[in-house]
């Protein structure tokens, strides 16, 4: 990092599957060029529409391995059948150069990341009802009743460590998500994880 370059921010941003944190991360990017998001490690199959490098990096599950082994990772985790990582040198090259830089990892990586780099900041995005976030993942059209009862199942499992986060949005209306999601990565406050009416939409998600 040269002298006088601010070291840049970083921001994680977790949620459960089906709450639209890839849309509101796609549209926050689109409304501020500047930031930048992480391109994690997948041991993965990539999907028609993916490009290695760009969506992720694909690679064996033997090179994951080798690299976890290296400590080349500033968060890991096996999610589903497949294993997930954060390059801690690509990260460190963004913040050395000024850039903010997001994460969008799990809660399990949210705490790895937490203990590495104590000065991120850390945000979780909620849906607004159980009945809407199934009705998420079924309009995705890409998995079977049972895949998605077992999203669903480790969706509230992951909602239940949402207090572990700085701050909490709830993707209700896009739009209001979008700018909320913002202003937290522009450094206002008021989105706190504990505030009282966040309590009855969680007893909710979690009955």
């Amino acid at each position: 990092m040269s002298a006088g370059t601010r070291r840049g921010s970083l921001f994680v941003i977790a949620a459960p599957s089906g709450a639209g944190k890839t849309s509101l991360v796609k549209a926050v990017l689109e409304r501020d060029p500047s930031l930048r998001v992480s391109v994690s490690h997948t041991t993965r199959k990539p999907r028609d529409t993916e490009v290695s490098g760009e969506h992720y990096f694909f690679v064996s599950i033997d090179e994951f391995k080798r690299l976890e082994a290296a400590g080349a990772f500033l968060e890991h985790a096996q999610v589903f059948d497949n294993f997930y990582g954060t390059g801690r040198d690509q990260v460190e090259a963004r913040r050395n150069a000024g850039q903010d830089v997001i994460l969008e990892i799990d809660w399990q990586g949210a705490r790895q990341v937490r203990a590495a780099q104590p000065d991120c900041k850390t945000v979780f995005i909620l849906p607004p009802s159980r009945v809407e976030l199934e009705a998420r993942l079924r309009n995705r059209n890409t998995d079977s009743d049972e895949v998605i009862a077992r999203r669903l199942r480790d969706s509230i499992a992951d909602m239940s460590h949402y207090g572990e986060f700085d701050c909490v949005i709830v993707n209700e209306d896009f739009e209001r998500a979008v700018a909320d999601l913002l202003q937290i990565l522009r450094g206002a406050s008021g989105f706190s994880a504990n505030r009282p009416e966040l309590v009855p939409l969680v007893e909710e998600l979690l009955a």
